[in-house]
């Protein structure tokens, strides 16, 4: 599935412009911290308003031309930088969240290595794994775009490692385009199959 963005969001005396086209597999958005990397997953996600510009995906028009689509209308999973599962609620439970149905479950667990957790709660979660779950439960919730803000930020090395092939699989296997954020060239490399500088 294509993507087209293209949007100018202004703050205060700064100004975000970026245009890029992607479609499956992954487009990395690269460069330093604080150039508004995240200001644009916000834009596609629809949490944040475009000063201008437009935002395609598959061919339909979520923001420009008179159109702003609500978020909850967007069919995109977006997965923060922090995990944020829902403490209360086991790992099986956090996956079908906002699921239509249970039928990928056991696939999409099995994709991700998360199916031996499916019975344990967050708090007992390592940082990759909780990064996993949450990249598990963008997908089960019938996104048809997937959002990854620093997706691997904070994790040390084993654990960014197994995150890192996680997003992989997800790339490789899922089916549908990934638009990833980070500030590390190594990352940029490894995912992205178009790479955009900012």
């Amino acid at each position: 599935m294509s993507f087209d963005v293209d949007v100018t969001l202004r703050r205060g005396n700064a100004e975000v412009c970026v245009a890029f086209a992607g479609g499956d597999g992954a487009t990395v958005l690269f460069g330093p911290s604080g150039i508004g990397k995240t200001s644009v997953l916000d834009m596609v996600a629809g949490l944040l308003k475009p000063d201008r510009g437009h935002i395609r995906v598959g061919g339909v028009t979520l923001f420009g031309e008179g159109v702003n689509v609500p978020p909850d209308r967007r069919a995109v999973g977006y997965v923060f930088q922090e995990a944020r599962l829902f403490p209360h609620l086991k790992v099986r439970a956090n996956l079908l969240y906002g699921a239509r149905s249970d039928e990928r479950l056991q696939a999409t667990a099995d994709m991700l290595d998360i199916a031996h957790l499916l019975d344990r709660w967050p708090r007992t979660l390592s940082g990759g794994e909780a990064r996993r779950v949450a990249i598990g439960r963008a997908l089960l919730s019938d996104a048809r775009f997937l959002l990854l803000d620093e997706p691997l930020a904070s994790l040390d090395r084993a654990r960014r490692e197994e995150a890192m092939r996680a997003i992989e699989r997800v790339r490789d296997e899922a089916g549908l385009p990934i638009l990833m954020v980070t500030h590390d060239p190594e990352e940029a490399e490894r995912i992205g199959t178009r790479v955009v500088r900012m």
